[in-house]
């Protein structure tokens, strides 16, 4: 079935959103090494190069800072949409029965080869979406918590202040609040997909029910 479509057939969603991301990251580096060297202009400091500043705490925690937050919002979504419902929601399992995701797997030619090895291949297998988000999020927390360090300690030097350790830090406001800020709106985001769908239609998306679909239809 693979060989019937051309690459970008088969990867088109993918290409654009990974090329869209690849986009946008290169603007945050641009943009944010402009706006970290006309801090350092204005503190009569040399400017950062490309490979300082890709280096640098600034760069390191605004990047891990929003991955971090991306990560455990598809990590808790996938989680919590195999038991929990929204009625009328196309982001939602039918209120009622069992759907072809919850039954159990069964080896066939064409299986992934964890279906057919079983035991704890399988078992690992069967939760490996939730497993790869949840460490995902842990490796760009850890990212963020270091740049989030690196920067605030960058800080402490210029004014001529000590260094903060690790433990110090994470028990600063600051950390948590470059944290939380962007988990809220992570939320909100999926919040707003799984409540504006049970009015709202985008013919065409997998995202929408069909058009016509009465509001209380649940599932897409």
């Amino acid at each position: 079935m693979a060989g019937k479509y051309t690459f970008v057939r088969r990867n088109g969603l993918s290409l654009v959103l990974l090329g869209l991301m690849l986009v946008f990251w290169t603007a945050q580096f641009l943009t944010g090494r402009g706006e970290k060297n006309k801090e350092r202009e204005e503190e009569g400091k040399p400017a950062l190069s490309v490979a300082q500043y890709s280096r640098s705490g600034h760069f390191i925690q605004a990047t891990f800072e929003n991955w971090e937050s991306e990560f455990l919002q598809m990590a808790l979504y996938v989680l919590l949409t195999v038991s929990l419902r929204q009625m009328g929601s196309s982001e939602s399992k039918k209120m009622e029965g069992e759907e072809e995701v919850d039954r159990e797997p069964r080896p066939h030619p064409d299986a992934p080869w964890p279906v057919k090895k079983g035991g704890i291949w399988l078992s690992v297998y069967k939760n490996s979406l939730s497993i790869a988000f949840g460490l995902l999020f842990l490796a760009s927390f850890m990212l963020h918590f270091y740049g989030s360090l690196k920067g605030h300690n960058e800080e402490q030097s210029d004014k001529g202040l000590p260094p903060d350790s690790w433990n110090e830090y994470i028990a600063s406001s600051r950390f948590w609040f470059e944290s939380f800020q962007n988990w809220q709106s992570e939320f909100l985001a999926v919040a707003s997909i799984v409540l504006l769908s049970i009015w709202l239609r985008q013919k065409g998306s997998p995202e929408s029910k069909p058009v016509d679909a009465p509001y209380d239809e649940t599932g897409g």
